[in-house]
């Protein structure tokens, strides 16, 4: 059954053809991710295909009995708008029964007497039951609590962040449960746990998706088909991510030799073309036609630019920067609780965790942008920081390209004796000729964080600090920047929920877990996961040991043949302890866990929960540890 169809799409702004005669079908059940470079049209496609915008040519048919939503790369609301206002802004009779329930609980706490009041909150309840929206109400709470809303409900839009915009947006889709989701970048702006629940989410619902995404391991996480949009055509790829590269190396080489042979034969049609007579017979038509389509082949030419970063850094001596006790908070949100740390020459840490947790602030910190609350920070005196920050992407967008660069410096050494031009420089970051001198106004949200890119290049740094630098670039321009830094030899600290680039290029993670508590961990994002497992298997098997009867685990101990150390008087009565608080802990885990599972009206308590969950399961994997310790 086809759900969407487009036929001989054509799109041009201007002189520039994004594409032309292009077609596609997107059938139930496929869960297809659209791969495309920067400034391509991937946004310009999916806007057609949801009929937000018209073709210049073709037509799109989607299936008008089913439910669909649409994502956006840049979501609009209108600015007096609530937040639970704007969730609910749907036609969807279910989610109105659902929205009118939700504003009669609220009103009923104010004016519980009111009779008008009760009976509207008893109609609404009758609305709940014929529509069976009860699981409904308690999935839009853990919807909005996975993405961090439910404590900005009675926000206006224009209140909340271009982040919280980006997540009400795709919490809006969700809450629709369409049959097909179109969704244009959705985990921009969202943290890593909350990308690892989105992928739960989409991989549990029976939905059709077509997405845009520059997350690698999210691609292969949730789609079965890659689609890209290529020199104005459209390719497709049944498999994951390494399939799709595999098979576009195998297209894109017998192109090119279809196309050399295309021009050898062309020359010679050439030929036959200026000396034909202008009286032109049936058969000559014919081989006219057949000329320009030869002509049209031949003219396919394999693209192999791409980003050459090869950059000269500042020489860095041994001292780097030193943290010592290093404090910040605002008012009650804990930043940094104590931290010291001695950076190291080449050192490539990662730096994860919630959204909102004070990771952007730690980098200002570090960089003497914001002033602690006590403690120090001491620079080295050979340290020169390139800042990729979320809040430097202020190009000025009245300017032409060349310009932006020029304003910086006329040209770069690269090397003993070797300078280049702006001219080349842009060249060696994709921007050619004619884009050079556009404004940058122009410019696709990748291809003016590919220019900011190189405007933090060029200033030559030895301590790169890169504040999510992965939203908005296409996959390739992705890749040539892990081999950028693959082969950069000063220091690097990024903020990433790209757990692909994350995992390329990291050797070591600072950890914010809450409360102002940084963790340094040894190892990039997968050995952090895999730490993370291997403690929960071991908590797991331990509670098993624990809930066995006192007989089973005198007749098995005899066995264990490993020479123990006698405990302390203290470390006996602290096993003791442990055992009792683990029971407990374990007990109140799983109300809590069966709490959620069954849901509540209250988002509030849903939070609540949530929020004590994560605390006693914390609190449980460190007493199992010193259990274990003891034990041992």
């Amino acid at each position: 059954m086809n759900y969407l169809r487009a036929e001989n799409l054509s799109k041009r702004f201007g002189e520039r053809v994004l594409f032309e005669n292009i077609s596609y079908t997107l059938s139930k059940g496929n869960r297809v991710a659209l791969i495309a470079k920067n400034g391509t049209g991937k946004t310009s496609l999916l806007n057609l295909l949801t009929q937000s915008d018209e073709p210049d040519a073709g037509t799109v048919v989607i299936d008008k009995n089913i439910k669909w939503a649409y994502l956006e790369q840049e979501p609009r609301f209108h600015a007096t708008n609530t937040v639970w206002e704007a969730v609910f802004n749907s036609d969807n009779e279910v989610l109105k029964a659902v929205a009118e329930y939700e504003w009669c609980m609220e009103e009923m706490e104010n004016n519980s007497h009111d009779e008008a009041l009760q009976n509207r909150l008893q109609n609404a309840m009758e609305q709940m039951d014929v529509f069976q929206a009860w699981d409904i109400e308690a999935r839009v709470h853990t919807i909005l609590t996975q993405l961090n809303l439910q404590h900005h409900l009675n926000h206006t839009a224009n209140q909340l962040s271009g982040g919280q915009k980006k997540r009400l947006a795709l919490a809006r889709v969700l809450i629709q449960s369409p049959d097909m989701l179109i969704l244009d970048e959705p985990t921009n702006h969202l943290d890593i746990p909350m990308i690892e629940w989105l992928e739960a989410y989409l991989k549990s619902q029976d939905v059709t998706l077509l997405l845009v995404t520059h997350d690698r391991y999210f691609l292969d996480n949730v789609c079965n088909e890659i689609i890209e949009l290529d020199l104005g055509q459209l390719f497709t790829y049944r498999g994951n991510y390494a399939y799709f590269l595999e098979k576009k190396e195998q297209r894109e080489t017998y192109q090119a030799k279809e196309a050399d042979e295309a021009r050898k034969m062309a020359r010679k049609e050439l030929e036959w073309m200026r000396r034909q007579p202008k009286a032109r017979t049936t058969k000559s038509k014919s081989r006219i036609d057949a000329y320009y389509d030869l002509k049209e082949k031949a003219s396919f030419k394999k693209d192999d630019k791409q980003v050459e970063i090869q950059m000269q850094m500042q020489r860095m001596g041994s001292k780097i920067i030193e943290v010592y006790q290093l404090c910040k908070s605002y008012e009650n949100l804990k930043i940094v609780e104590d931290f010291t740390y001695l950076f190291k020459p080449g050192e490539r840490i990662g730096v994860i965790g919630k959204n909102g947790v004070g990771k952007s602030t730690f980098l200002n910190l570090l960089q003497g942008l914001e002033k602690q609350d006590s403690g120090k920070v001491v620079k080295g005196e050979t340290v020169r920081f390139g800042y990729y920050g979320q809040q430097g992407l202020q190009l000025k967008e009245d300017k032409r390209v060349v310009e932006v660069i020029t304003d910086i410096a006329e040209y770069l050494e690269v090397g003993k004796g070797v300078k280049l031009t702006a001219i080349a420089l842009l060249r060696m970051f994709l921007f050619d000729a004619k884009k050079q001198h556009n404004f940058v106004s122009s410019l696709s949200g990748g291809e003016k964080r590919r220019l900011y890119l190189l405007t933090i290049l060029m200033k030559k740094p030895n301590f790169l600090i890169l504040d999510e630098p992965t939203n908005d670039l296409d996959i390739e321009t992705l890749n040539v920047l892990e081999e950028f830094l693959e082969g950069f030899d000063g220091c690097l600290l990024v903020v990433t929920h790209d757990r692909y680039f994350m995992d390329t290029l990291v050797d070591k993670l600072f950890v914010f877990e809450g409360d102002g508590h940084i963790r340094d961990f040894n190892g990039n994002y997968q050995d952090y996961l895999n730490e993370l497992e291997e403690n929960k298997q071991m908590a797991y098997a331990l509670k098993q040991e624990m809930a066995k009867p006192k007989l089973e685990a005198q007749v098995v101990a005899p066995v264990k043949v490993v020479e123990k150390k006698k405990l302390s008087f203290k470390e006996q009565r602290e096993l003791e302890q442990l055992d009792e608080s683990i029971a407990t802990g374990t007990n109140r885990k799983q109300e809590l866990e069966s709490l959620l599972a069954s849901g509540s009206p209250n988002h509030e308590e849903i939070a609540s929960w949530a929020n004590e969950l994560e605390q006693v399961k914390a609190k449980l994997d460190e007493q199992e540890l010193r259990w274990l310790e003891l034990t041992e």
